[in-house]
């Protein structure tokens, strides 16, 4: 193991830099991916959709259309927290990042149908 780029711990075990690695546990909020799995949860209408449904594939203009949806909610009530919404904040918030996630996925397997992922 290079020395100059391996972690020693205090227990003598080492690991190699984590430096140019991906910090998920940083860039994530429990709170946030906890509220997020409860509005999945209750789209899934009592199980008549499973939690994966979104794999078998959305077309992006579907997202989109949803994703405004959600976010125009989400906004008048940024602007007025008393106005009439479909939905209320938290909820339009995780309709967003739902289709926002939804739409960078189908994004992704199309770039990957034609070359490799970055960063291989």
């Amino acid at each position: 193991m290079d020395t100059q780029t391996a972690r020693q711990f205090p227990s003598g075990a080492n690991r190699s830099d984590d430096s140019q690695k991906p910090d998920f546990e940083g860039y994530l909020s429990p709170l946030v991916l906890e509220r997020y799995g409860q509005y999945m949860l209750a789209h899934q209408y009592h199980g008549k959709r499973t939690s994966d449904n979104w794999q078998k594939g959305i077309p992006k203009d579907a997202y989109m259309k949803s994703a405004f949806r959600h976010f125009m909610d989400w906004w008048m009530k940024h602007r007025d927290p008393w106005a009439w919404t479909r939905e209320e904040t938290e909820d339009a918030l995780c309709g967003t990042l739902f289709n926002a996630m939804g739409y960078l996925h189908e994004l992704l397997k199309e770039r990957n149908a034609f070359g490799p992922r970055g960063g291989e």
